[in-house]
């Protein structure tokens, strides 16, 4: 259960002004890969899982807390963030294939209402899709256009061929539940506290559901893979394109995502990991150019 639960909230109705974007990335690199550990699902098991990428901090395992993470390192540009996301390791044949450089993490407002969303509260974690899903249909749901690569898009599945270019990746966009029971932290099935958005009568559009009110940041994975050409031998560690899912376990500074959510998302801008968007003065950047606060 969260120390702090929010059980006074209801659902948003509100209708803000209209813009474009509310968002901020998250910039981050590969950590450590290729490692049989979940520490949410398997926690304190190390080897029980399927492999997996990590990105972010760089001391994640098996033996993973919030603590353990706020203790460590990260290889996001934003030194506030300390969080552990990861993702079941992408493999050619018998070889792993890792995202190159730092990867787009966006947090965006899933619901109409971007200046009712909230930062998310520290040890908060859960996993988003199913490394047993046999169900295509209801994977490319939660994607922005499923796999893509070159030309081919919304693609349930990794595509069978792809441009056999240099430039040519396998990318997704695979978008969280942004929606929070406002009481746990985590539940037995690393879900069912968080919600997607249900979609009300015009002019509400998107809002949370009365069973979870509290709007948090929807994130937005996108990730690029360095494969390209035949790709009949390409797998996740879980299997097929549609069981990909990945896990996230907070772990920011609370004074800095605080600060991004409040100037990027209930501000109703497209920042970056600066939380700097760059249609304004750079004197509006939420941080350094060290990446951290001011």
């Amino acid at each position: 259960m969260a120390p702090e639960p929010v059980t006074d909230v209801t659902p948003s109705n509100l209708v803000p002004e209209h813009k474009m974007f509310h968002e901020f990335q998250a910039n981050c690199a590969v950590s450590r890969t290729n490692l049989p550990d979940d520490p949410i699902v398997f926690p304190q098991l190390p080897g029980a899982s399927h492999s997996h990428t990590f990105m972010g901090n760089t001391t994640t395992n098996a033996d993973t807390t919030p603590a353990s993470l706020s203790a460590g390192d990260t290889k996001c540009l934003a030194k506030g963030d300390l969080s552990a996301y990861w993702m079941p390791t992408l493999y050619k044949g018998d070889k792993a294939v890792n995202p190159v450089g730092v990867q787009t993490i966006y947090y965006k407002a899933g619901v109409n209402d971007y200046t009712s969303v909230r930062p998310f509260p520290k040890g908060l974690r859960f996993v988003v899709g199913n490394a047993k899903n046999t169900d295509s249909a209801a994977f490319l749901k939660a994607t922005v256009e499923g796999f893509e690569c070159g030309d081919s898009y919304k693609n349930a599945d990794i595509p069978a061929t792809c441009p056999a270019t240099a430039s040519t990746q396998l990318n997704i966009r695979y978008q969280s539940p942004s929606c929070w029971d406002g009481i746990h932290l985590d539940t037995p099935d690393h879900q069912s506290h968080m919600a997607y958005p249900i979609i009300k009568d015009y002019p509400i559009g998107a809002a949370c559901p009365a069973d979870h009110p509290v709007a948090l940041p929807m994130l937005e994975f996108k990730m690029a893979w360095p494969v390209n050409g035949n790709m009949s031998d390409v797998h996740f560690a879980s299997g097929r394109g549609y069981t990909f899912h990945y896990d996230f376990m907070n772990a920011w500074d609370p004074a800095t995502l605080q600060a991004l959510v409040k100037a990027c998302i209930n501000g109703g801008r497209q920042c970056n990991a600066r939380g700097y968007d760059e249609r304004e003065s750079p004197s509006t950047a939420v941080l350094t150019t060290d990446y951290v606060l001011p």
